[in-house]
Formats: structure tokens, sequence, C-alpha cells
């Protein structure tokens, strides 16, 4: 009697301790592998954008005081890491698809192929991940944090970048890992 007692028991702690256990959030991988030499990582505030500079619509004002900062982490592939490259790859396509993640879109870009996703609700966005990969160079993975972001005003804006003198600023790590 005392055995059967003991096995419901410790079944009974296994499953809590199932329950319990949760899988990494993407917040967590960034800090997991913000020093992590094979990633680059930065946070970009979007003061360095010069959106305020620029002769903005209401539309694309609203826009970008939705926005708060990028955070981007990237991957990049070697000769020496390709092992780990596959393990972190498959990490992150594991993390994001997560339910709580809302597919946005999928796209085919000269870098490679990219997913658009977001967190919240439709017309009040608190984050979107854009993650992109290619085989030859690696993957990066951006977080576009902001308070209520809409989706239609994300084309505002990129729109509202096109009218600023923004050329890069804060951003060259990435772009050197691009080419």
């Amino acid at each position: 009697m005392i055995a059967i007692i003991k096995n419901i028991l410790a079944f009974g702690i296994l499953f809590l301790l199932g329950a319990c256990a949760s899988t990494q959030s993407l917040q967590e991988y960034y800090v997991d592998n913000y020093e992590n030499p094979n990633f680059i990582s930065f946070d970009v505030p979007t003061s360095v954008l010069n959106l305020e500079e620029a002769d903005l619509s209401a539309t694309q004002k609203e826009a970008v005081s939705s926005l708060k900062k990028l955070n981007i982490l990237a991957f990049k592939k070697t000769p020496e890491n390709i092992a780990d490259y596959a393990a972190e790859k498959l990490n992150v396509k594991g993390i994001l698809k997560n339910k709580k993640y809302t597919e946005l879109m999928k796209m085919n870009t000269s870098f490679g192929k990219a997913t658009i996703k977001y967190l919240g609700h439709e017309d009040a966005i608190d984050e979107v991940i854009i993650y992109g990969a290619n085989d030859e160079k690696g993957f990066a993975l951006i977080r576009v944090l902001g308070n209520n972001m809409n989706p239609a005003h994300l084309v505002q804006v990129i729109k509202a970048m096109e009218k600023s003198n923004y050329n890069g600023e804060g951003l060259g790590q990435l772009k050197d890992f691009l080419k």
C-alpha cells in the first residue's frame, strides 16, 4: 500500500514539474545568446531613425509614436559553426511556432526567406518579429517593440523612413552581416 502511494506521489510530482516547464520565450532566447560569440546583438532606439525631423503626415506621426526600439540578434554562419547554426535555427523556429505569435506574412528577399509575426491583437500589436534566414550567411531576428502598433501603420513607418535622412546609422553590424 505504501509503495502505491509513493508511486502516485512521485507521478504527481513529475506531472506538476512537467506542467510548470515552459518553452523558452523569444526574449529569453535573446538574453541567453546576447554574449554568444556566434551572434551579433544590439538594440536600436527609434530616435536613431531621424523620423522627428522628417515632414510626416498625421498618420505617419501616429505610427512612429507607437514604436519604442528594435532588438536585433543575428547568427553569422561560418564553416566552424555549421552544427551550431542548424541547432540554433531549429531552436528559433520552435519558439516562433508558439501559437501566441500570429503570422503576418512570409516573403522571399534578396537575403533569403523571411517571416513576419506579431504578438498582441491585430489592432494593438506590442511586438513584431522579423525572422530571416539564409543557409549560406546565417539568420537574423529583429524584434520591433512598441505600444499598440497597428499593422497598417507599419507601412506608414516605412514611408516615414523614406522621408527621413536615415542612412542605416546604428545598423552597421547588421549591414556587414547581410553582405
